[in-house]
């Protein structure tokens, strides 16, 4: 069969014809822009809608990724600030009205991209569906901010692009089969935080239909920037003026390859790692995301929340030089809004929680205890915070998974080659897709049954917001208990995971009256 051509909005595009990991045929068109590129005096603004083209454009290869540094492998920066690029899979001779799937990658909003060699669609397009994977501006790039309002730069660009993105989609996803007023939007770590981002954000209104967030959300503190880095960026940039026109002025004709050790100078100044993440901008997010939440003046769509036993495995990865052991400074581990870093209170819950994860005799030495303070500081407690207040605002129905099964496809536990017992951060990428790490399905292992229960309740909650295919029942979550499912070697159900480490953080959290008003 001849290669593909789709006529959309902005032009015609020439795709390829791809296999499934049944040797079932689909379409695949690479490289597809979805806004103009964000560059010359559009750098740092708010993505704008693309051009038309004439002639035939080709969607044969995989877009320019945001120019960042891959921090889990320390290799050099690459790509481009030309990035705003999208792939659509779907099957072959397809009709129209099929569910289509929206994938945000993770990578800590600062790296990472939808590259096939970590998200490859051969899983996913053994279903029904149309696939749409899609890159952001990351770091720096997607996430300055200016309070001077004349300059236009007020954050969060990179969650904006992911808004043009589900535009495109609404604009055109039809011509691929797809129903635009089926759309589910999913994605892992930043990815998940970033799609917790879209349900709270009035910008993505009626952009979407369905969430999963995969080990992350909106309240993670991985998950937020810092508002007002004028000072140290012209502290970074040697310039002796805080005046943010002039900041702004010499950032904007800077070379791309300077602006990683810019922010990274930043970071420094700051004394934090992370320093462009999301903020409240006024637009994108009008306000802390908890009190959206508790508002209930948000996206109402069902949704998926979910973690890995041991997310904290990602931690001891990404200090590659060090021993993991007992840390050093708790108060990392006390969330902002509970209390400021160095006061009375701070201190005194660093010493709580030290107790409670460090107790008893050689505990410092174990190496599960660093695992679990930082699955639970890094990701689950907010998780788990998150929908305890949505199930009682939500107005649809709101599922949990924890995932525990471990084979060859655990992806990241195997780049790290961690030996012992538990799921890592980010494994569940190599269940819904196809690794260049990935091995060979063979028929009948556990590999093979995992990567179809992921997929089937993935696509069914996609298709219909319930996720439940044959099996136990899969509940959702109720004001009075967080019921949910084990994703292990057999699916097995329960109800309020994890229960005496999240009631120590229930414990901490209402103590603080911005949790309980």
């Amino acid at each position: 069969m001849s290669n593909p051509i789709v006529t959309i909005e902005e032009g015609k595009l020439l795709g390829k014809i791809s296999t499934n990991i049944n040797g079932e045929e689909f379409c695949s068109f690479q490289g597809v822009p979805y806004a103009q590129p964000p560059i010359g005096h559009l750098r740092f603004k708010a993505p704008q809608a693309p051009q038309p083209w004439t002639g035939i454009r080709d969607a044969l290869s995989e877009g320019n990724k945001c120019y960042s540094k891959d921090l889990l492998f320390n290799l050099p920066a690459q790509g481009s600030e030309d990035c705003l690029f999208l792939n659509v899979y779907t099957p072959k001779n397809g009709t129209n009205s099929k569910p289509v799937m929206v994938w945000v990658h993770g990578g800590g909003f600062k790296t990472g991209s939808s590259e096939t060699d970590l998200h490859g669609p051969e899983y996913l397009m053994t279903e029904d569906v149309v696939l749409v994977t899609l890159n952001y501006r990351l770091g720096i790039l997607g996430f300055l901010r200016f309070e001077d309002q004349s300059l236009g730069v007020p954050g969060n660009a990179g969650l904006k692009d992911m808004v043009m993105a589900l535009k495109w989609v609404q604009r055109n996803i039809k011509y691929f089969s797809g129903d635009p007023n089926n759309v589910t939007i999913f994605g892992e770590s930043a990815g998940a935080a970033a799609v917790h981002y879209l349900v709270l954000s009035p910008l993505a209104k009626g952009l979407f239909h369905r969430a999963i967030a995969q080990s992350g959300c909106a309240l993670n503190g991985f998950a937020r920037g810092i508002p007002d880095t004028s000072k140290q960026l012209a502290a970074a940039l040697g310039m002796q003026t805080t005046n943010e026109k002039e900041i702004f002025e010499r950032l904007s004709i800077l070379p791309v390859d300077e602006f990683l050790q810019i922010s990274e100078e930043v970071a420094n100044i700051w004394g934090l790692k992370k320093v462009y993440a999301p903020v409240v901008d006024g637009e994108f997010l009008t306000d802390e995301p908890i009190a959206i939440i508790k508002s209930g003046d948000y996206n109402h769509v069902p949704m998926i929340f979910g973690y890995t036993t041991r997310e904290g495995m990602i931690v001891e990865m990404m200090r590659k030089n060090e021993t993991p052991g007992m840390p050093n400074d708790f108060e990392e581990f006390v969330h902002p809004t509970v209390a400021k870093r160095g006061s009375i209170t701070s201190k005194n819950v660093a010493n709580k929680i030290r107790d409670f994860y460090y107790e008893g005799p050689n505990s410092e030495n174990n190496l599960d205890n660093f695992y679990l303070i930082h699955t639970d500081t890094y990701f689950l407690r907010d998780i788990i915070f998150a929908i305890r207040q949505h199930a009682i605002t939500a107005k649809f129905p709101i599922y949990l998974y924890r995932m525990s099964v471990e084979t060859k496809l655990n992806v990241f536990k195997r780049i790290g080659n961690i030996k012992a017992p538990g799921v890592c951060h980010g494994d569940d990428i190599g269940y819904l897709f196809k690794t260049k790490l990935s091995p060979e399905l063979k028929t009948g292992s556990l590999e093979e049954i995992s990567v179809k229960r992921f997929v089937k309740f993935w696509t069914n909650f996609a298709r219909n917001g319930s996720p439940n295919v044959d099996g136990p029942d899969w509940k959702p979550i109720s004001k009075e208990e967080i019921h949910f499912i084990d994703i292990g070697e057999n699916i097995t159900v329960g109800v309020n995971p994890e229960p005496e480490r999240m009631k120590f953080w229930t414990d901490i959290y209402n103590s603080n009256p911005l949790f309980t008003q």
